[in-house]
């Protein structure tokens, strides 16, 4: 890469991006962040390999400068120059005759990023133009040298990496010249905000590498004819994963079994994404689930047109909302086995360290990204997601909203990444998360409402806890008292225990009944209604709601009636 030149076509795209940005003039430091550990496609003539980020940078996009520098903590610095050793033995006599020996070079990043300043300082100052050398420079775990720190809590040391850092943006002379310095790290996130932000720093994101790359990968080390089945199966996958995948996967020379493929693609994501995602493949569908029909009438009919590559009338995402033990989790697991794709949940990210908890996001957003289509699951979003006021943190959780609310609108992912926000009260969370465009259907959960859906629900729960139950033997609840699949779970697991107590094998009918009339739920009726009314102010259409609550809602000023009980309800219950 040089200022006459650009790179070839067969690059990656964020290669060709930093070096048209090179190739402006306007910058000379480059952030390069995201899939950095994996493995990038390099080519020699006709002949294809693959190789790390760092070789392929001294290789291919500095492939014919003459000095390539590479520093981490812990190799120190070393000229980088592949295979080629006459190209190193160059490297490593021009920078021994002006730095030293490079034994006696520093490790610490403040020393050695002076010795590179020097470095730099000295081919500037060449009085030939000549004789100056085109220099690129790799700052490894680029996190370390210049840390997401408060600046109250910056150490000398870090604050000097980032004046010298942002030194070297800012200078015109080296922009004049071959010089190139590119800053490696996972995340970004995890970069002092300063830094991040400068107006002369650009940042270039590696992406997940996408199904032709992933083909292309698998025909290059198995030569195998089901490559595209392979390609697709493996969405989310980095190519140093999917080679460990293929690897166990084809352990006795046949053909991958897909099933155990999914299961070692399920295995390396979690592990990719350090416990931030729990991988979910479904095994049921809407047909599970019992009573809520107009949710799921809504459901199936999106899951079908989803199903059927209609991706333009997909919903960006849910919210499903309704009292607790309505069943919201399993309905939404339902939805992503009724159109056959994958399912997360995603798990806490946050951490009590600068920056981590922004990284850690910005790492579980980039393999969805890679994944669709997949269904993400948010339980208790209220909780999770907080809002852009929240204070008390320098400004985290309000980054953390931000970062969700942008990608959860980034209509390029409509009908690939569907997002289910789950939670018993929707009116904590903030509209910039429910309006049209993000979480823009809301269907709200309700218990069982006849004794058809009571009796149904009873002999479900029974068949799920492996417990026999006559349906002759289910009990008639009396008209004012209503229980969640939750409650009505936890009943039939208590009569049974009253049947084994009393030696007998078999459940009876009073059993039931005693278990039922000793029953206390959870939730009182205040709490039930507020939970109840919440999911109904929140409902975007008619159709979703039961009968009695259509009517109330169709009232002249209904709504408004109801949201003012509401608000009473929040007033007695001290909220």
């Amino acid at each position: 890469m040089t200022r006459q030149g650009a790179l070839p076509e067969w690059h990656p795209a964020w290669a060709r991006q930093l070096g048209d940005l090179y190739f402006s003039g306007t910058t000379c430091l480059f952030l390069v962040h995201g899939n950095v550990r994996d493995l990038i496609r390099t080519r020699d003539g006709n002949d294809v390999q693959y190789s790390g980020l760092a070789e392929f940078l001294a290789t291919q996009v500095f492939g014919t400068w003459d000095v390539v520098l590479h520093y981490d903590l812990g190799a120190g610095l070393r000229p980088l120059a592949g295979n080629d050793g006459r190209r190193l033995q160059a490297m490593v006599q021009y920078v021994t005759a002006r730095l030293g020996d490079p034994t006696a070079w520093p490790r610490d990043p403040e020393n050695v990023l002076l010795l590179l300043d020097r470095l730099m300082e000295r081919n500037l100052l060449e009085e030939d133009p000549a004789r100056r050398k085109s220099i690129g420079i790799v700052l490894d775990y680029a996190q370390h040298l210049v840390p997401a720190v408060d600046p109250a809590a910056m150490t000398r040391g870090v604050g000097t990496n980032l004046v010298r850092l942002l030194g070297w943006a800012q200078n015109p002379y080296i922009k004049k010249i071959n010089t190139a310095i590119c800053l490696v790290t996972d995340k970004l996130a995890e970069l002092n905000e300063r830094l991040v932000r400068n107006p002369y720093v650009a940042a270039i994101e590696i992406p997940m590498p996408d199904r032709a790359a992933r083909e292309e990968f698998i025909q290059w080390t198995r030569r195998s004819p089901d490559s595209a089945a392979l390609a697709e199966l493996s969405s989310g996958l980095t190519l140093v994963s999917l080679n460990v995948v293929l690897s166990q996967a084809g352990q006795s020379g046949q053909a991958v079994d897909a099933a155990q493929f999914r299961q070692l693609k399920k295995t390396m994501i979690e592990r990719h994404c350090q416990g931030l995602l729990e991988f979910i493949e479904p095994e049921h569908t809407l047909d599970l689930v019992v009573g809520q029909d107009a949710a799921k009438k809504r459901l199936r009919d999106d899951a079908e047109l989803i199903a059927r590559g209609r991706l333009d009338v997909a919903p960006m995402g849910y919210l499903i909302s309704g009292p607790v033990g309505t069943g919201k989790t399993f309905l939404a697991e339902c939805y992503a086995g009724s159109i056959g794709i994958p399912c997360v949940k995603l798990r806490n990210f946050r951490s009590k360290y600068v920056g981590e908890t922004e990284g850690n996001l910005e790492h579980v957003l980039t393999v969805l990204r890679s994944l669709g289509p997949v269904v993400v699951i948010i339980d208790e979003a209220d909780a999770a997601l907080g809002d852009r006021t929240a204070e008390g943190d320098s400004g985290t959780s309000s980054r953390v909203f931000s970062m969700i609310a942008s990608q959860m609108g980034d209509t390029r992912y409509r009908g690939r990444i569907i997002w289910m926000l789950l939670t018993c009260r929707p009116d904590r969370l903030p509209i910039d998360l429910k309006r049209q465009g993000r979480a823009e259907v809301h269907i709200p959960l309700f218990y069982p409402q006849d004794d058809a859906e009571v009796r149904t629900m009873f002999l479900t729960m029974a068949r799920k806890n492996k417990v026999e139950l006559n349906p002759e033997g289910v009990p008639v609840l009396p008209t004012d008292r209503r229980l969640s699949g939750a409650d009505i779970e936890s009943v039939v697991l208590s009569a049974r225990r009253l049947s084994l107590t009393a030696g007998r094998s078999d459940m009876q009918k009073g059993d039931l009944e005693a278990a039922l009339a000793d029953f206390i739920p959870s939730v009182q009726g205040m709490e039930k209604e507020m939970q109840e009314l919440a999911a109904v102010i929140e409902c975007t259409q008619l159709n979703l709601l039961p009968s009695d609550w259509r009517a109330k809602v169709a009232e002249p000023d209904g709504r408004t009636r109801l949201q003012e009980r509401l608000v009473a309800l929040r007033q007695l219950l001290n909220e």
